[in-house]
Formats: C-alpha cells, sequence, structure tokens
C-alpha cells in the first residue's frame, strides 16, 4: 500500500525565501535603491584606484624611438610659421607642406630615407610625430621615402640606388608613385598602361592606351614632382605573328618634369585631381603619357631585366611570382599606415579625455557638478577606445619590430608572416580609428565640432587610410585567404607560419565541445586570467575558420571557386577580423608581462583585461550560440567588463599623459592641460 506524500507546510526557509524574492523584485521597481547601490560599488572601486608612474609607463611606451619624436616636435614647436592653422586653402596648404618637408631635411638635418635602409623602425616612429603635426606632411614624408624612394630602393639594383638615392634624399628628386589608375585599384594586374621595348634606339616607350588608364590619385604629382615610378605592362617584340609578349607589370622611373623649368616633359600630360574630403596639403595629380621614351636602364630590374637585343631574364619563372615578389616588396606602405594609424587615434583620444575630465555637467542635488568622464555613457564611450589604442600601439609596434628584421634577413617565413600581418592590422586598426573619430567628436559635444579642436581635421585627413595602401575589404580577403591556405596545408602535413602557430592547438583543442563547467565560471580571477582570454579569442577564430571552409567546399560545387568566395565573403571577413584581434590581444598580453615597472605592468594589465572582455562582451552572442559561455558567465563579463572601465576611468589621465603629446602638437584648446577654457576663448577673439 502506498503511503500518501503529506502536504508541503509552511517554514522558516521557505518564508526567507519568499523574502528574499520580494527584495529582488523590490530593487527591480525601485530604480534609486538601484542607482544607490551602483554609486557604492563605484566608491567602494575608487578607494582601489592604482597609483601609475607616468614617466615609466611612458618610456615603455615610447622605447628607443622616443629622441627622433622629440626633435620634429621640438623643430615645430620652435617655427611656428610652419605650423599648419586652421583655416588654409588647399593651394596654400601644398605649398607650407612642401616647406614643412624641406625645414625637416634642409634645416633640422633629418635624413629619412637613410632611417628607411639602416633604421625602419626609426623611420616609422619619425613618420608618427611628423603625422601628429599634420598628417598631410605625414602622407607627403611616406610619398617621397616610403613609395618613390622605397620602389627606387626595393626594385630597382645597384645602378639606380647609386644614381638617384642622394637626390630622394634631399629632396632634389621629388618623385611620385605612379601605380593607381582611373579604372584599376586594388586589381594592380589589371593595369594598363603599356611600356613596349624598341630595340633600335633601346628605350622603352610608355603609352597610355585609354582614358582608363591615366595614372590616378599620383601623390606629388599635381605640384612638386619631378620624377614618378611608374607601373605599366612591359611589351617585348617576339618578331613573329603575335608581335609582341606581355610580360607582366613591372616599375619604370619616368622623368615628368624639367629639373630646371618644372615643365612637364614633353608627351606628358598632367592634371591637379582637385580639392579633396582631406589630406589637402598633398598634391594628388593625374599623368597621361604619349610615346614617352625612356632609356633601357630606367627599368626597376631587380625582379626582371631586358637585354640590350630585347631578351628577357628573371630569376623568378612566372608572371605571377614575379609580379608577388614586386608587391611584396612594397609592404612597408601598409606598416607605417597601420603604425601611423595609432597615432591618430592616441591624438584624439587624448583630446576627447582630457576634455572630457575637464568639463563638467550636473551633478547630484546642491553638490558640485561632476566630470562628464564620471557618466558610465561617456567611459562606455572612450574607455575601451582608449583600452584598445594601448593594444594597438603594441601590436603595430611588434610588426614594426618584425618588419626590420625581415629587411635585415629576407627569410622567406617572415617575409610571408609580415605580408599577411600587415595588410590585417592596417586594415583592421584604420577601420576602428575612423569609427573613433566620429565618437571622439560626439564624446566632445559642441565644442567637438569646432575646427580648432581638430576632430573634423583629423577625421577627414584619416578617412582615406582606409583605402589607400589597399582597400580595407580586400585586405581582410587575404589574411582570410592565408588562414584558408594554412588550414588545408595542416591536413598536408605542412606547418603553420609564425603569426598562425596557435591554429596548431586549436584545430584539437578549441574545436572540441566546450566544457560546461568552466562554461559557467565567472570569478573574476578566472575572467581576468590571460589564458581566458586568449583561448576565448582564438576559440571563436577556430570555430569561423572551420566553418567556413566547410561552407566553400559546399558552395564551390555548385557556384564555382569565384561564386563560392562571394557567397562566403562575409563570414570570410569575420573570420579574418576575428583572427587579427586574436593575434592583437596575444601581443598585448606579452607586452604586459615584459613591462619592467610594476606599476606600470599593473596599469597595463588593468586596461588589457578590459581590451579583452569588451571585446568577448561585443561578440557575446557567438560565444553564447555555441555554449562557450553560459548565460551567468556572460553577465558577469558585461558586469566586470562595466567595472573595469570605471577604474581606467580613474587613471585616464595618467595613460593619456603616457603618450607625452605636448600641448603644441595635440593644439586642440579644449585637450589643454593648463587654462583650457582661457585659451579657448583667446582663440575667438575674448
Amino acid at each position: 500500500m502506498q503511503t500518501p506524500t503529506p502536504k508541503s507546510e509552511p517554514n522558516s526557509e521557505s518564508a526567507s525565501e519568499a523574502e528574499r524574492r520580494i527584495r529582488r523584485l523590490t530593487l527591480h521597481l525601485n530604480p534609486v535603491a538601484d542607482v544607490a547601490a551602483k554609486q557604492l560599488e563605484m566608491a567602494r572601486c575608487g578607494r582601489g584606484k592604482l597609483s601609475v608612474d607616468t614617466s615609466s609607463l611612458s618610456s615603455y611606451m615610447r622605447g628607443k624611438q622616443r629622441d627622433i619624436q622629440e626633435k620634429v616636435f621640438a623643430y615645430f614647436n620652435a617655427n611656428p610659421h610652419l605650423q599648419t592653422p586652421v583655416e588654409i586653402s588647399k593651394d596654400d596648404h601644398r605649398i607650407l607642406c612642401m616647406k614643412q618637408l624641406m625645414g625637416l631635411v634642409r634645416e633640422a638635418g633629418i635624413r629619412p630615407l637613410h632611417y628607411v635602409v639602416d633604421d625602419p623602425a626609426k623611420y616609422f616612429a619619425l613618420l608618427e610625430a611628423v603625422g601628429s603635426v599634420d598628417m598631410s606632411l605625414g602622407i607627403k614624408m611616406g610619398v617621397q621615402y616610403s613609395l618613390w624612394g622605397g620602389s627606387v630602393l626595393n626594385l630597382g639594383t645597384k645602378k639606380h640606388k647609386d644614381k638617384y638615392f642622394d637626390g630622394i634624399d634631399n629632396l632634389d628628386y621629388a618623385g611620385c608613385f605612379a601605380m593607381t589608375e582611373l579604372h584599376h585599384g586594388s586589381n594592380v594586374q589589371g593595369l594598363q598602361t603599356v611600356a613596349t621595348f624598341d630595340p633600335i634606339t633601346d628605350e622603352f616607350i610608355i603609352d597610355t592606351p585609354n582614358d582608363g588608364a591615366i595614372k590616378w590619385w599620383i601623390g606629388n604629382a599635381a605640384m612638386h614632382g619631378k620624377f614618378a615610378t611608374v607601373f605599366a605592362r612591359l611589351k617585348l617584340p617576339t618578331y613573329d605573328t603575335k608581335g609582341v609578349s606581355d610580360m607582366g607589370v613591372h616599375a619604370f622611373i619616368v622623368p615628368i618634369r624639367d629639373m630646371k623649368t618644372h615643365q612637364p616633359l614633353p608627351g606628358i600630360e598632367i592634371h591637379d585631381c582637385g580639392h579633396k574630403v582631406g589630406l589637402n596639403g598633398v598634391d594628388n595629380g593625374a599623368l597621361r603619357f604619349c610615346s614617352v621614351r625612356i632609356p633601357r636602364d630606367n627599368l626597376l630590374n631587380r625582379f626582371g631585366d631586358v637585354s640590350r637585343d630585347g631578351k628577357y631574364t628573371s630569376g623568378l619563372p612566372t608572371v605571377n611570382k614575379r609580379f608577388a615578389a614586386t608587391l611584396g616588396e612594397l609592404v612597408g606602405g601598409r606598416v607605417g599606415l597601420a603604425y601611423s594609424s595609432v597615432s591618430v587615434l592616441k591624438v584624439a583620444a587624448t583630446i576627447a579625455i582630457r576634455y572630457s575630465l575637464l568639463r563638467q555637467q550636473f551633478g547630484p542635488p546642491n553638490q558640485p557638478e561632476v566630470s562628464i568622464l564620471d557618466y558610465q555613457s561617456q567611459q562606455h564611450k572612450l574607455m575601451p577606445m582608449l583600452a584598445s589604442t594601448y593594444a594597438f600601439h603594441f601590436a603595430t609596434t611588434n610588426l614594426v619590430e618584425k618588419y626590420s628584421q625581415m629587411k635585415k634577413t629576407h627569410d622567406d617565413e617572415l617575409v610571408a608572416d609580415v605580408h599577411a600581418l600587415s595588410a590585417g592590422l592596417k586594415a583592421y586598426v584604420t577601420s576602428y580609428t575612423a569609427k573613433s573619430l566620429s565618437i571622439c567628436r560626439e564624446a566632445c559635444g559642441g565644442h567637438g565640432y569646432a575646427a580648432v579642436n581638430r576632430f573634423g581635421i583629423l577625421r577627414n585627413d584619416h578617412d582615406i587610410f582606409q583605402t589607400f595602401e589597399g582597400d580595407n575589404t580586400v585586405l581582410l580577403q587575404q589574411v582570410a585567404a592565408d588562414l584558408l591556405k594554412q588550414y588545408k596545408g595542416k591536413f598536408k602535413g605542412g606547418t603553420f607560419a609564425v603569426t598562425w602557430n596557435y591554429l596548431r592547438e586549436s584545430m584539437n583543442t578549441y574545436l572540441s565541445q566546450p566544457n560546461p563547467v568552466t562554461a559557467r565560471w565567472e570569478g573574476e580571477d578566472h575572467l581576468r586570467d590571460p589564458k581566458f582570454q586568449l583561448d576565448a579569442f582564438r576559440y571563436r577564430t577556430s570555430r569561423l575558420l572551420q566553418s567556413v571552409a566547410v561552407r566553400l567546399r559546399k558552395h564551390s560545387k555548385s557556384l564555382g571557386d569565384f561564386g563560392a568566395w562571394n557567397r562566403c565573403l562575409n563570414h570570410l571577413l569575420t573570420l579574418a577580423e576575428s583572427h587579427i584581434e586574436s593575434v592583437i590581444l596575444a601581443k598585448f598580453i606579452e607586452a604586459v608581462q615584459s613591462c619592467p615597472d610594476s606599476s606600470s605592468q599593473a596599469a597595463l594589465k588593468l586596461v588589457c583585461d578590459l581590451y579583452a572582455l569588451d571585446r568577448i562582451w561585443n561578440d557575446i552572442g557567438t560565444y553564447r550560440n555555441v555554449d562557450y559561455v553560459a548565460p551567468n558567465k556572460a553577465k558577469a563579463i558585461h558586469k566586470l567588463t562595466e567595472y573595469l572601465s570605471f577604474q581606467v576611468r580613474n587613471i585616464a589621465r595618467e595613460l593619456v599623459d603616457a603618450f607625452d603629446l605636448p600641448d603644441h602638437v595635440t593644439r586642440a584648446p579644449i585637450a589643454m592641460q593648463s587654462e583650457a577654457y582661457s585659451q579657448y576663448t583667446r582663440y575667438v577673439g575674448f
């Protein structure tokens, strides 16, 4: 006979449970109590503010290249007539920009081309400092030394270096990099300009066959350039019915203006591309060639040469290999843009955060107004951005170190690594900076809209960073393609390139089912553990890589390779971004662990944790969809991210001061470190 189950009697335990639920419901319905609780939590956080040695942190950040940057800053501080005014016409800006560059080279004694050859890290530090003064000046310097000078040095041979080095370095030979055409930018193999060899005169004949082949957006062309490295299809006579043989795209030195009169040479038509959204100190022009003859020696012949009788020789067997080698030598431009973009982000973050600390609005009843950076919404806008700025600094510094090592060793594995990493970082960092510039402007309200406070100028000047030296969407596809190549190679017994090493383990460990126990861990020590953070980033990348490989294989059967790639394109871009975020975090963690000063290390650890957890929270849906993070853990990540943002806010002044950007470089009245409002009112005439 079954014994009936007695009814549950109310007891003290169930009563306390009911009381607990009522209290929780009350908190949800009573916002005042909730605000008070948050204010109490903030007050507790404030007692734990870190002490930061700004000078030690700055020394660690800026390293051994500090001297060249100080030299640039000191030169412009001593020459206020060379500082770019807020209101300046296109033509005046171009003239000033050339004067600025001439001053650095001929008065300050800075010789950038020597750094390009002997110390690339110093050259990129120089570009960062120059770009902080005026982005147009940074780009003009890059055109002269990275592109025009770099193409002569990297694509030419000893005879070209001997003939052109000094003139390029001292600006006697101002030059251009004429690759882009009206109809072709990213697709360099589709360029239409032709260089036909004439064996009778031992010359190349440069021609623009149609309007689509006009060289377009060529920096230095409209006003100052005397020479151009022209990328054109090399055509050689075959002495048969075929007539000519197309050997692919090669680079040629073409004089475009008379050295004495500065007038365009015969057969060369030069026009101004006109006023641009930004960077109007750079004289972009368009070039058309009509039967322009140049000596055979003007072929930059490192990867392919033409003899006196028209025979072609190369150590590389195919057009594609020669093309890849040529573009591979031009990767320094992407390295420079990624590095320079971080410097723009530093300037913008410094202005926005200093102003947010200064500006006071509202506050508790009958109490002083509070700094707008005390508001959680302002912290949400600016503190993850500040953390990202630090993360990008260390990632791009590492990229510069790799590039410098590559130029010394010419190691094939390192060359491939730098090529992919520079593409990814250039795309990711410049896109992030472009978005952040608008956020900074908005965060500073009406005063952020004043041109003198620089956000509009910075935003307009930087915007094109997302396009030149490789469109960001195209570059991310290169990263994705390289990841897929590595993935495919693994299953054929191959090894991973340096940057992709983590994938060797991830294909086995990270793709297994998530651990249901660790998926629920929510303790602060666990969430701030670098291993958890890096594992989460790499898990996401590995999942994306495996899933897109499966999709591509499936769709290629019905759509072909091109159609399948286009069908999966957004997936591929997300994969590339995820991989670059993993690389950035890994380099940030290394930088934290290598920091010798304990106070700086503690500050960097805090900033690194915010960077990592903010990224995880921003893509929390991905982690939840595969049960990598349980609901309680997701909530804990969100809560901790807000807490870390508040903690970073407490040392925000010290963190931006560590960028060591003096007032005469930031040049925004609202960001002045003393009497900001007074300087602002004086600027408008009071």
